[in-house]
């Protein structure tokens, strides 16, 4: 019950400090403006990423299984030289 009450007094005393702060007579230019936007916009796309990874995260621990590996040469693939005719089969 006390940090209740105390709580609510920080916030009665901060409201009332933010209440009694002077105007700030302060010039703006649009470069800030842009920054502050492309701050905005950054914080946006880092939530976005950051959901889909836990998404996907979430996603797999339901399915039972681990994510699947993304597309490419397999191991036996990967052991056998180029044929000849393959841009791999270049050395320079």
């Amino acid at each position: 019950m006390k940090r209740k009450h105390d709580a609510a007094i920080m916030t009665v005393a901060l409201l009332s400090l933010l209440g009694f702060a002077p105007l700030a007579q302060a010039y703006l230019d649009p470069s800030t403006g842009s920054m502050i936007l492309s701050a905005i916009v950054g914080l946006f796309a880092t939530a976005a990423l950051a959901v889909k990874t836990w998404w996907y995260k979430l996603k797999s621990l339901f399915r039972g299984g681990p994510d699947k590996k993304p597309a490419g040469r397999t191991d036996a693939e990967k052991s056998q030289p180029p044929a000849s005719g393959d841009e791999g089969s270049r050395r320079s």
